[in-house]
């Protein structure tokens, strides 16, 4: 009973870690898809609104300034390396709850497999004691109809 008990914990662990792989394998390109999304759509298009938002409250414009195209330049990476930044963060935040959740499945798997474990030696201890009653009840009778029948073959 046991024992059955501990393959079927076994077999509930590994499902649930097949579980938990597939989630990731799900997740991870979706993830990725996102931070490139990110740097390719939204980060021009904060650079652009950035740069507009500078010309409108710029007081004179210069006729041939170097120091715009830098900093659009310098705006871009720093967008760019927020973005990544937030990516990475996401990433990590996402494996470490994946994680998590696998160790309390674990942890939840094996409380319950010893749970079965103690309720099952329990029964067995039970149906022990009952045999032990019953076959010395069982016995004594057998003893007392054995003095019974030498008494009537004496």
């Amino acid at each position: 009973m046991a024992a059955h008990a501990r393959d079927a914990a076994t077999q509930a662990r590994g499902v649930a870690n097949d579980k938990v792989f597939v989630a990731r394998e799900w997740a991870a390109p979706r993830l990725d898809a996102a931070a490139h999304s990110f740097e390719e759509q939204l980060a021009p298009k904060i650079s652009a609104m950035l740069s507009q938002a500078a010309a409108k409250i710029d007081p004179a414009p210069a006729a041939k300034s170097r120091r715009w195209p830098m900093v659009l330049l310098f705006t871009g990476l720093a967008v760019g390396a927020i973005g990544f930044a937030m990516y990475r963060k996401s990433t990590e935040q996402w494996t470490e709850a994946m994680k998590d959740s696998s160790a309390d499945a674990s942890r939840w798997m094996g409380e319950k497999a010893q749970s079965t474990t103690d309720k099952a030696a329990e029964v067995a201890h039970d149906v022990a004691s009952k045999t032990d009653s019953t076959a010395g009840g069982l016995g004594d009778k057998a003893d007392a109809r054995a003095d019974q029948a030498s008494k009537k073959s004496s």
